[in-house]
């Protein structure tokens, strides 16, 4: 029985989604798919959500400002402990912090929180979130 084109080219697509997923169960890294949640902005170091950062604070999260101090000075969030992710001793203060506590990050933009976040995972943090720029969180 002959195919029409139509139906071979859903069946060749059939089986290349099915290959690319069977290769992604193997892969360590998450895998994000067209229309599948496989991976979150929680389990990456780009910013989640202002209203999802500032649940994660009111549920208890520690809050690291990681702007310069100057930059801390001009306003931060409450509660907000400043450690200067462009600073010498950026690892060193963070290293004191304990690793078994949720955190959520933040700097002017996202893009420092970014840097910050991907180090403090690297250090063996496991409950860490970039919770983006400071005016979308103080709002």
């Amino acid at each position: 029985m002959s195919r029409r084109p139509t139906e071979r080219l859903a069946a060749l697509a059939s089986v290349a989604v099915l290959l690319v997923g069977a290769a992604a169960c193997g892969a360590e890294e998450p895998v994000e798919t067209v229309g599948s949640a496989a991976t979150s902005a929680a389990d990456t170091a780009e910013p989640i959500p202002a209203a999802d950062a500032l649940a994660r604070v009111a549920d208890g999260a520690e809050v690291i400002d990681v702007r310069t101090p100057e930059e801390f000075d001009a306003g931060h969030l409450d509660g907000a402990v400043n450690i200067d992710y462009q600073a010498d001793d950026f690892a060193d203060r963070v290293e004191e912090l304990p690793r078994e506590a949720s955190y959520v990050v933040y700097c002017a933009s996202g893009r420092r929180a970014t840097g910050a976040v991907e180090q403090m995972r690297d250090l063996g943090f496991t409950d860490v979130v970039n919770g983006g720029g400071y005016a979308d969180l103080a709002g």
